[in-house]
């Protein structure tokens, strides 16, 4: 194949600008420069970048797969068959959420009664769900914070009131970072983007009240790096409906 523009790169892969140069500056990716200096991307640093994609996804941290990099290049048939292998799981995973889903949504289209094995195979599938969630996002919390920072953010979450439910919550995120994705773009001083930053700072009371300004500023600083992250969880919204709050708090003064 030819030589790629970092847009094409970011178009074919799903991986912003930011990353791709993040990835350069640490000395994982390289890019080839034309004429003009614009930024060009071969076989070779799109296979490299494959490797970064890999290894993130299967749990290193930056550093490691530095290191595990060097200047030789990994065995990319057995990335890709770790990959596959992971992917099948997945899609496994999905089949059978779906299935119980439409098992259900069928029954209750013909107004019959859902059966017992129904509803355990469903709840079943919600525990694996959340298990799996929780550990993505392990990995990602192990990466950033030590486990002296681990330890100090559970004793100052378990300062939430009581009755307080973390999946409800989650699932006010993921509903919130929804419906603003499908409204960009706004304009950030508008009456529409400022209403959802309202409703954004009303959802973010609960560990205002429970964290500490250090706690405040790590948790801004781990979402200014999604793009390193976003790919093996997601904390309900994107970075693109991230940066629009940041902007439209600005705009707010």
């Amino acid at each position: 194949m030819g030589t790629l523009s970092i847009t094409d790169v970011c178009r074919r892969t799903g991986l912003s600008a930011r990353a791709l140069r993040f990835y350069e500056a640490r000395g994982l990716v390289g890019a080839q420069r034309s004429a003009a200096g614009q930024r060009r991307y071969g076989a070779d640093e799109v296979a490299r970048l494959h490797q970064v994609t890999v290894l993130k996804r299967a749990g290193f941290s930056l550093a490691q797969i530095g290191a595990l990099q060097g200047d030789r290049w990994l065995d990319l048939d057995r990335l890709i068959a770790t990959q596959l292998a992971d992917l099948t799981a997945r899609r496994a995973s999905i089949d059978d959420a779906l299935a119980g889903l439409r098992a259900a949504q069928a029954a209750l289209t013909a107004d019959a009664t859902i059966d017992i094995d129904t509803f355990c195979a469903l709840i079943r599938q919600g525990e694996k769900t959340v298990t799996e969630q929780t550990a993505a996002w392990q990995k990602v919390v192990d990466r950033y914070y030590t486990t002296e920072d681990q330890a100090r953010w559970r004793e100052k979450m378990g300062a939430l009131p009581s009755g307080f439910d973390p999946a409800a919550y989650q699932a006010k995120w993921a509903d919130i970072g929804s419906r603003i994705a499908a409204a960009l773009p706004l304009d950030p001083a508008s009456d529409a983007a400022q209403a959802y930053l309202t409703e954004w700072n009303a959802l973010l009371k609960p560990f205002n009240m429970a964290a500490d300004a250090r706690m405040r500023t790590e948790v801004f600083a781990l979402y200014e790096r999604m793009d390193e992250w976003s790919t093996e969880t997601t904390p309900g919204f994107t970075k693109a409906v991230w940066d629009f709050i940041k902007v439209a708090a600005v705009a707010r003064g």
